[in-house]
């Protein structure tokens, strides 16, 4: 991929342009690196206090008993957004590891390898999720393993 930079004082703010002849993958994840009007998550502290939350802050989403649960550092909120809302809103730096979870890739810690095939994920606030069969071939390749 070829890339130009022109740094002037005429041009007042910064203007991409991309030229191809079919959109690619490698496009798409500059695309969505240069989409910065991701708005702020919203959650429930308690019944009454709503939380915002930048996607940043964020370690891990998932489904226990029918709500969606965020987990922040210390802290874990209920959202009222369904799973695959909240994964359309959250970036490119976050990735589905099963049907009911999606994980902040900024925060992981280890791995450990599971029962039938799957892996054990470890973030760096403690939590552990399984990463299913299914979203495996693509974690994998995202880590280079």
């Amino acid at each position: 991929m070829k890339i130009s930079v022109d740094i002037s004082a005429e041009h007042k703010e910064p203007y991409a342009v991309i030229y191809t002849d079919k959109m690619t993958d490698e496009i798409q994840r500059i695309l969505d690196a240069f989409s910065t009007n991701k708005a702020p998550i919203t959650a429930l502290q308690n019944e009454e206090d709503i939380i915002i939350l930048q996607p940043k802050e964020i370690y891990m989403v998932r489904v226990e008993g029918g709500d969606t649960i965020i987990y922040g550092e210390k802290k874990k909120y209920r959202s009222r957004k369904r799973l695959y809302e909240l994964g359309q809103q959250l970036g490119t730096q976050f990735m589905q590891i099963s049907k009911s979870a999606w994980i902040n890739l900024s925060h992981m810690d280890s791995l450990e390898p599971g029962f039938s095939g799957t892996l054990c994920l470890k973030m760096k606030n403690g939590c552990k999720e399984y990463v299913s069969r299914t979203y495996l071939q693509a974690f994998k390749k995202y880590l280079g393993i």
